[in-house]
């Protein structure tokens, strides 16, 4: 609908939760919204859009057709409806489709024989809507074409179809004549059997006393004159699961019923009674229905069954198994003996067990063998298997629903086989009585069923209606080849398409003995994951959802594979088919074993498909004529019209598509002398003079600037919104035109008024003015001679009077002035002599008190001061007797642990020196086997040499040998050289080994004094380790030491006190302590001169001291200003600066400057708020020192009482520091250290700190605080800009296109989702890398979450910038702060699309994005940050959920959303609506009983307000962060490059440099 439509004082219609639609003006547009003043007196804003016009021409009692309307939309067709039930007119034309409201009382005038005449071959539209012109056409339409006609009864239960259906068939009896069949007419047949089947298969549900639990075809046949000659029943689905299931408030089938209120004769006969004593009819409470009488209701079906030709023995058996079902129904089961078995409760059930078996005449024995045991048939053997108590009650449920089942149809073929069919018949009219769509709280196989049934309706409707509108605009000769209709050829699809659909699948599943309905659910899930018309539910893993043409129905699959199965047990088959009785025999016919192995597995849900097509072949093959029937309330009372129902009603019937289908066409059309009549006044030289219609028609559209409009042979077919553009163009000019007559007849009438009234005017002016002047000129002579008679009078008169007075007045002063001052000098006198006496008495009596009191002052004095001197002395000896024994301790344990020391000391000199000589033994050892090997070395190459001159030597004697001829010996010097030489080797040999045996004792000696050394270094430990022990007594005593101190110095300056107070009492003692005095005094100087001397020389070092540790802490302040970054996850710039300051005992002094410049490093790091990088850096840092002075430093205990302070050197501590620094170096004094510091690192000594220290760690904290909320305050303002783009779907042309398109599409609608998550993701990659502490991490993300969830649910409910999406990005990028923000939110205007069903599931599937988050980044980092998001999540929830209007206050405050209060979810389900299904919020009573709890609660200002609030505050303490943090080590941390060659940090280097 275009804006321009609507202008200010149109009519139009705007949507109403209450009643869905009401009419009003509109008074004021603001851009794209209108305000509308509604006839119930509301002022409604809504969107131009949604606003429809109303038609004022509309005739007041409606149309009759609504194609005539000139606004086809639902507000109109409501309104025509309406209109014309107030009226009794409940018939209503949408083109050949007959609406018919359920009038809930009788008309007779409607349906008499006159009526019927009446309507006998009149053409359709001639005369008023009636169901007997719809018969008229179908009959007529047979006859003269040839062609078999069908009717099409719909609606839901209570819309009054079994009426509707009985009138048509009884005005096609009345067309069809009278065939005569055995003394039966057929009609007659046809129509007593209703009866018959409504008391089989009829009964009372919530919404109707008389709802068909079956569908009903009814095929009248004719003969080619036109006269009925046969007939037959077609029925679908009976519900056999009611037989045996009942639900409050509802009944069983009526035929129990009837037969329970049958004549005493026959219930004694079938051993019956109250209806309240059988368990298949007391499970509900209703057993009568107002206003039917079910004894005359028996009788009545008695006589039908004889009129279909039913015999009585037949209609005995009939009632028969009826009350045998019932006699069933009683029958209880109990545990047996043997385990998995059962036996029969009580004598109560074997008796109606008994009757049972008498009513079926079948054995007793057998029937209790059938219900409690099972055969089990193996290729060995037959096995007969016990049931227990509840597959015994199965069983018995299945064989009464059995037997109903073949009773019912058994009176079906029954009625068809006495009715008979003609099979010369070639037209045959068929009416469909078809049950409505139905969603209930509960839906099973059955509503799946029917449901189907109505889809498959549906499609042949609206082909049906699209067929109509291609006749119309063929028969016009317009083009209508672009028109499109919806079709709901997927949901049909999924329900029967082969081999994937839904009754495939659950046939396939119950082919499986081991199939459950939780397998087959699971394969629905499978199957049809993408198919957007099935949805699977996120709290249930068996029910699933099908989004059917009238709405999404949730389906509960517990039953759906029993009540699939088509089977009976064959126990059961067995034993009623050899029953006595012909007729239950009959029921039960025995099956042939071929058919039995040969034929398939059958389904309910097949042959219920299979039926259902042979249907729509048969609607397909004949022409449709379709009845809608409506339910105008759910009371059932006449008079009421609820339009929200109504409305529903029409959407579920198919109405609202037809109009739509027309509406995609042309809904507008107009004869062209109706459509010049009515809009020439827009194009009026269209129409002067002689003027064809067609041509004057097409100028005053082209005139108008209309496109899409057709030009049909004898109407005008427009668009939809064409039909309201031209009224308001009419009502333009039409308006136009009457304001400037009214301007001209306005303009002549005051002309006229004006020109008499002002010659009137100046005639009487005139007179008036002439005798004004004559009055006012007699005026002014009378007052001027009246002021000078006045002048002169008063003036002599004012003369005398001041004369009077003056001497008067001169007299009375004169006394008055006399007697003030004799007054004055009598009171002068009086006073002085007062005040003298005055003094003399006070003096006297001042004189007097102090006397007395001195004298009284001086005695109490004396005796106070004597007994406190007492108490004192008292507790200083008992003082002084404990000092002196803690000090003789002390002194004890400071000897001890010299004697330790000097011990230790002694030691470790004894070990060191050791060492000495071990090694200078080893490196001459060592020196000496070197010195023998070179020796063995040259020895060996000695010998090597002779060796190979020896062997020269005797290869020469040998050659001479030979060569000489004599035999003279010759002597052989070489060989004495050679023995020598070997004599030589081995002499070196034995010193060699000698000096072997040396080293090798010398290596035993070095073993064993290394042996040794370990034993000394073993005892030298256990000693230090004593030492420490001492240490910590030491310690621990020397505290208690300074702290008697500190209360003797205490006791002693009281004493003092009370000593000089004492000088009263003792002046006899004066000069001894005078002499005393001067004598300490004289000490006191010698001292002063002495320490003066000592200050000097210290001054000079401590203030070099002083230098330096300034350089120190200058260059630690330059080291931390830079990022040192983290070592093994901890910090090293914190853990440098707490090393530091424990080093230098920062901590314990009284002032110091240290801690302001760390705490203005701090600050200056921080100034650039922005930089999350250096903010996250410095929480680390601050929050890791704050944790190590939480865990060392404590109050000092006595901060309020001065302490003597002992030098380094007089403690025991200071002498054992001093021992240290004298030994020797080859002690391992590293080694004594690591020790000594090992706690310190591990355990975190506590130390007493100071005030400055205290100071620091408080300002600590601020900044800790500070820094934390610095971060969460940016990451709120990161994604501010982003929520308020995520609370609202995308609303462009592409939306429907990007639901069902590419993945790339999907992410890009998500994308201000993913933004947030994205920000979440960097914020916690930066804090890990900077090792924040998670326990900071989890509470930035719990409040930022928090902080989400209040602006999601606050935008959801408040108000919103009523301007396109660009300029709320503009708005939302410029916010400053959270302030900014608020203001923002505060200042927008009320929008209902932030409430719809479209935008629910994008903030949903936007949470869903936000939950992966929380998932994937763990518990430690998220926390509990989730469960913040709980108000959005609930009222998201809360709008995506279905059958809102069946949900109760309760379910809805306790169930769905118990955390938002009565005044959200009164402001969420208003302003609720849903722009996808169509679906309604929750009912009006739970909105009234909403309003009233809100009334209630009106005086509670907390209560009243539905907004939430951010909390912005810090959600831990110091004591949290610590209790949440592991224990942190600072040892091992390597020092920053800039400080670790300086020599005065060389503590914080590692133990092993």
């Amino acid at each position: 609908m275009a804006p321009a439509n609507i202008l200010v004082g149109s009519h139009v219609w705007v949507e109403d939760q209450d009643v869905a639609w009401i009419d009003g003006v509109v008074t004021k547009i603001n851009g794209e919204e209108a305000e509308i003043q509604a006839t119930n007196g509301k002022k409604v804003v809504e969107n131009l859009s949604k606003i429809f016009p109303k038609d004022m021409e509309a005739p007041d009692g409606g149309v009759d057709d609504m194609t005539k309307l000139s606004y086809l939309h639902e507000p109109g067709v409501l309104q025509n409806l309406s209109t014309r039930y107030t009226l009794n007119e409940i018939y209503t034309y949408t083109g050949n489709i007959l609406i018919a409201v359920n009038p809930f009382q009788r008309l007779p005038h409607l349906y008499d024989a006159q009526m019927m005449a009446h309507y006998k071959g009149v053409p359709l539209g001639e005369l008023s809507p009636h169901v007997f012109a719809i018969a008229d056409v179908a009959y007529r339409a047979m006859i003269n074409e040839g062609k078999s006609n069908s009717i099409l009864v719909s609606g839901e239960s209570g819309a009054g179809k079994t009426e509707t259906t009985k009138m048509l068939m009884q005005y096609l009896a009345y067309l069809g004549g009278r065939a005569a069949t055995e003394g039966r007419t057929v009609e007659q047949q046809v129509l007593e059997s209703n009866p018959v089947l409504e008391a089989f298969g009829n009964a009372k549900t919530v919404r109707n006393n008389n709802s068909s639990r079956f569908g009903k075809f009814v095929e009248i046949q004719f003969d080619k004159r036109g006269r009925i000659s046969g007939a037959a029943i077609r029925t679908y689905l009976l519900e056999r699961s009611r037989v045996c299931q009942v639900s409050d408030p509802e009944r069983n089938y009526h035929c129990f019923y009837l037969l329970c209120a049958a004549p005493q004769e026959e219930i004694e006969k079938y051993k019956l009674g109250n209806p309240r004593s059988f368990h298949y009819l007391n499970q509900s409470n209703c057993y009568e229905l107002v206003g039917v009488s079910d004894a005359q209701d028996y009788l009545a079906t008695r006589r039908a069954m004889d009129i279909v030709g039913i015999s009585k023995k037949d209609q005995d058996a009939i009632f028969r198994v009826v009350a045998a079902i019932l006699h069933l129904g009683n029958v209880e089961f109990a545990k047996g003996k043997e385990i998995d078995s059962s036996v029969l409760k009580d004598d109560k059930s074997k008796f109606h067990l008994q009757t049972a078996a008498e009513l079926l005449m079948c054995d007793y024995c057998a029937l209790e063998d059938a219900l409690l045991k099972r055969l089990m048939i193996t290729p060995e053997e037959v096995i007969k298997r016990s049931l227990n108590p509840l597959g015994a009650s199965v069983s018995r449920d299945g064989l009464a629903k059995t037997m109903y089942s073949r009773l019912f149809d058994w009176l079906v073929d029954t009625i068809n086989n006495s009715i008979g069919q003609d099979p010369n018949s070639t037209c045959l009219i068929g009416v469909l009585d078809i049950y409505g769509f139905e969603s209930f709280k509960t839906n099973s196989f059955e509503q799946f069923c029917i449901n189907y049934t109505n889809e498959k309706l549906q499609q042949h409707f609206n082909q049906h209606v699209f067929k109509m509108e291609q006749e119309e605009y063929t028969k016009e000769q317009i083009d209508w080849s672009y028109i499109e209709f919806v079709d709901n050829q997927d949901v049909l699809d999924l329900i029967e398409k082969k081999p994937g659909g839904i009754i495939t699948l659950l046939d396939e599943a119950c082919m499986f003995p081991k199939s459950t309905h939780e397998t087959f659910s699971q394969k629905l899930y499978q199957t049809f994951t993408k198919n957007k018309r099935f949805i699977k539910p996120k709290l249930s893993r068996t029910d699933f959802t099908v989004a059917h043409y009238a709405g999404e129905v949730l389906y509960q699959s517990d039953l759906f594979l029993d009540k699939n199965k088509d089977y009976v047990v064959p126990e059961h088959q067995d034993l009623l088919g050899a029953s006595k009785c012909p007729f239950v025999a009959g029921l039960f016919p025995p099956v042939p074993e071929e058919k039995t192995k040969s034929s398939k597995f059958s389904s309910i849900g097949s042959r219920f498909k299979m039926q259902l097509q042979q249907l729509m072949d048969t609607l397909n093959s004949t022409e449709p004529h379709y009845v809608r029937c409506v339910k105008p309330n759910n009371v059932l009372k006449p008079a009421i019209f609820e339009n929200v129902n109504v409305m529903q009603q029409l959407r579920c019937g198919g109405v609202l598509e037809a109009i739509r289908i027309s509406c995609a066409g042309y809904p507008t059309r107009r004869p062209f002398f109706e459509f010049i009549n009515r809009f020439k006044i827009l194009a009026p030289e269209a129409v002067q003079g002689s003027y064809e219609e067609k041509a004057a028609c097409t100028k005053i559209l082209e005139k108008m600037g209309l496109k899409g409009y057709q030009i049909g042979k004898t109407k005008v077919f427009l668009r939809a919104g064409q039909m309201a553009e031209l009224d308001a163009r009419r009502a333009e000019k039409l308006g136009n035109a009457a304001k400037t007559i009214q301007r001209k007849i306005r303009t002549h009438i005051t002309r006229q008024k004006f020109l008499a009234l002002h010659n009137a005017t100046i005639t009487i002016q005139t007179s008036c003015r002439g005798r004004l002047a004559c009055k006012m000129y007699e005026s002014m002579r009378r007052q001027a001679a009246a002021i000078k008679i006045q002048k002169n009078l008063r003036r002599h008169l004012s003369r005398k009077s001041y004369q009077r007075l003056q001497f008067s007045a001169v007299t009375l002063q004169t006394g008055s002035r006399a007697m003030a001052a004799c007054n004055v000098f009598r009171y002068i006198k009086k006073t002085k002599a007062a005040i003298i006496i005055q003094a003399y008495w006070r003096s006297y009596k001042a004189f007097s008190y102090y006397k007395k009191l001195n004298r009284a002052a001086l005695v109490t004095q004396c005796r106070w001061r004597g007994k406190l001197g007492r108490k004192e002395l008292r507790k200083l000896k008992m003082a002084a007797r404990e000092t002196g024994a803690l000090k003789e301790a002390k002194d004890k344990l400071e000897k001890k642990v010299e004697d330790l020391t000097w011990r230790l000391q002694f030691e470790k000199r004894q070990r060191t020196d050791l060492e000495e000589s071990k090694e200078k033994e080893i490196s001459k050892l060592q020196q000496s086997l070197q010195e023998m090997r070179m020796k063995v070395d040259e020895a060996n190459a000695l010998v090597a040499k002779e060796r190979e001159a020896a062997w020269k030597a005797v290869e020469e004697a040998a050659a001479a040998a030979a060569a000489a001829v004599k035999e003279t010996p010759v002597p052989v010097e070489d060989t004495k050289k050679i023995d020598r030489l070997t004599a030589e080797v081995d002499h070196l040999n034995v010193s060699l080994e000698s000096e072997r045996q040396r080293a090798n004792e010398w290596e035993r000696k070095y073993v064993e004094a290394q042996e040794s050394s370990e034993e000394k270094r073993k005892k030298l430990e256990e000693t230090e380790g004593r030492v420490h022990q001492l240490q910590d007594s030491l310690n621990r005593l020397e505290d208690r030491l300074s702290n008697l101190e500190s209360e003797n110095k205490l006791l002693r300056q009281q004493a003092l006190t009370i000593a000089q107070t004492n000088k009263l009492l003792a002046l006899r003692s004066r000069s001894i302590m005078q002499r005393t005095e001067s004598a300490r005094l004289a000490e006191l100087r010698s001292q002063s001169l002495v320490q003066r001397d000592n200050t000097e020389v210290e001054g000079r070092a401590q203030k070099a001291l002083n230098e330096k540790q300034q350089e120190n802490q200058d260059l630690l302040i330059r080291c931390v200003a830079q990022q040192l970054g983290f070592s093994k996850g901890r910090p090293i710039a914190a853990c440098t600066i707490y090393k530091c300051l424990k080093q230098w005992r920062s901590f314990q002094v009284e002032k110091t400057s240290i801690f302001d410049r760390i705490v203005q490093t701090i600050g200056h790091a921080i100034e650039a708020q922005d930089n999350n990088e250096s903010l996250a850096y410095w929480l680390s840092n601050t929050s890791y020192l704050l944790l190590l002075l939480q865990r060392t430093l404590k109050a000092s205990g006595a901060a309020g009482a001065p302490q003597r302070r002992r030098s380094t050197s007089a403690t025991l501590f200071g002498r054992m520091t001093q021992s240290f620094r004298g030994i020797p170096r080859g002690v391992d004094i590293a080694h004594v250290d690591d020790e000594m510091t090992n706690g310190v690192d591990n355990s975190l000594s506590h130390i007493e700190a100071k005030y400055p220290a205290l100071l620091f760690k408080q300002q600590l904290t601020a900044y800790v605080e500070k820094i934390y909320g610095m971060i969460r305050d940016n990451l709120k303002k990161e994604i501010s800009p982003l929520l308020g783009l995520c609370i609202q779907a995308p609303r462009t042309s592409k939306v429907s296109s990007l639901t069902v398109g590419s993945a790339a599409a999907q992410q890009s609608l998500f994308a201000h989702w993913k933004g947030i998550v994205q920000s979440f993701s960097n914020y916690l990659i930066l804090m890990k890398a900077s090792n924040v502490p998670s326990f900071l991490i989890r509470k930035v993300y719990t409040q930022v979450f928090s902080f989400v969830n209040v602006q999601l649910f606050n935008r959801l409910i408040h108000l919103y910038v009523c301007c396109v999406t660009t300029r709320i990005y503009y708005l939302c990028t410029h916010i400053r702060s959270p302030a900014d923000h608020y203001l923002i939110c505060f200042s927008l205007l009320l929008r209902r699309e932030c409430c719809s069903f479209s935008n629910a599931e994008y903030v949903k599937a936007g949470l869903a994005e936000l939950e992966n988050w929380c998932y994937d980044t763990t518990e430690d980092y998220a926390g509990s940050a989730w469960d913040e998001l709980k108000h959005i999540r609930q009222a998201i929830g809360f709008l995506v959920i279905h059958q809102k209007p069946q949900k109760t206050l309760d379910e809805v405050s306790h169930d769905l959303c118990p955390v938002l209060s009565i005044q959200q979810l009164y402001r969420i389900s208003t302003m609720y609506w849903d722009d996808k299904y169509g679906t309604h919020s929750l009912s009006p009573d739970v909105i009234g009983n909403m309003k009233v709890l809100m009334a209630e609660d009106s005086n509670n200002a907390v209560s009243s307000s539905f907004l939430l609030d951010d909390d912005s505050s810090i959600p831990f303490s110091v004591d949290d962060l610590a209790k949440s943090t592991d224990q942190i080590s600072v040892s091992e941390i390597e020092p920053p490059p800039l400080i670790r060659e300086n020599a005065g940090f060389s503590f914080l280097l590692p133990i092993s440099e």
